[in-house]
């Protein structure tokens, strides 16, 4: 039995305004294992009654949508609906889209060229915890992170939140999108070391899953 069969079956809401597009998403989410397309919304205010009346595990969200768009919807399906995770779906990769999505609680953002095998992978991601995002999106947080930023203040030297070097370290590998294992390897250690270096990440910044970890590093700008 693959991998994917074994997984249980995601309940998933989409939403997009173009009718054709939405028609679309849906019939290619019906052909996909794991994955069981519970409803279908026009706009972010529709997307959000839907998550209220179904309560799905994870809703689809395109972003440029009337009434209601999709950083207020998914702000406001993190804030009323905890349980339902959001990945963006959508065109756009620009920074304007895509730092917004995120700090609006999104935990996978996939441009509408993604396979249906990304698709899935994502919103499996997602409920297991991890950040669903495509590797172009990982490779812009990462020339993000890289960006020189404005001349601050002089402060203090040192990692933010009493972060030490190897901790701030495992943190931006983690924004990679890099798996404990990977992380293991990439700073030749074991894994129970880095599981160890990332739960005291999560206790001295407060942070609960990795999704959380992404948009805190690109945020302090580690």
């Amino acid at each position: 039995m693959t991998e994917e069969a074994e997984r249980e079956t995601a309940r998933v809401v989409v939403a997009d305004d173009q009718t054709v597009v939405r028609e679309g998403i849906v019939m290619l989410l019906g052909l996909l294992p794991g994955i069981e397309v519970v409803g279908a919304a026009g706009d972010g205010q529709e997307a959000v009654q839907l998550v209220a009346e179904l309560a799905p595990d994870v809703v689809l969200m395109d972003l440029r949508m009337p009434r209601c768009d999709g950083v207020e919807a998914t702000a406001r399906i993190r804030a009323e609906h905890p349980a339902t995770q959001v990945v963006v779906l959508t065109t756009y990769a620009d920074d304007d889209s895509l730092f917004p999505a995120l700090t609006a609680g999104a935990r996978g953002y996939l441009t509408k060229d993604a396979t249906g095998d990304e698709i899935v992978r994502a919103v499996h991601d997602v409920l297991s915890g991890d950040a669903g995002l495509s590797p172009s999106i990982q490779r812009r947080l990462l020339e993000r992170l890289s960006e020189p930023g404005p001349p601050r203040p002089a402060e203090p030297a040192g990692p933010p939140d009493g972060l030490t070097a190897r901790e701030t370290e495992v943190l931006v590998l983690i924004a990679e999108g890099l798996s404990n294992p990977e992380i293991a390897r990439r700073l030749h250690v074991s894994t129970a070391t880095v599981k160890t270096h990332i739960n005291n990440i999560f206790t001295k910044t407060g942070l609960k899953d990795r999704a959380q970890a992404v948009r805190y590093a690109f945020g302090k700008g580690s």
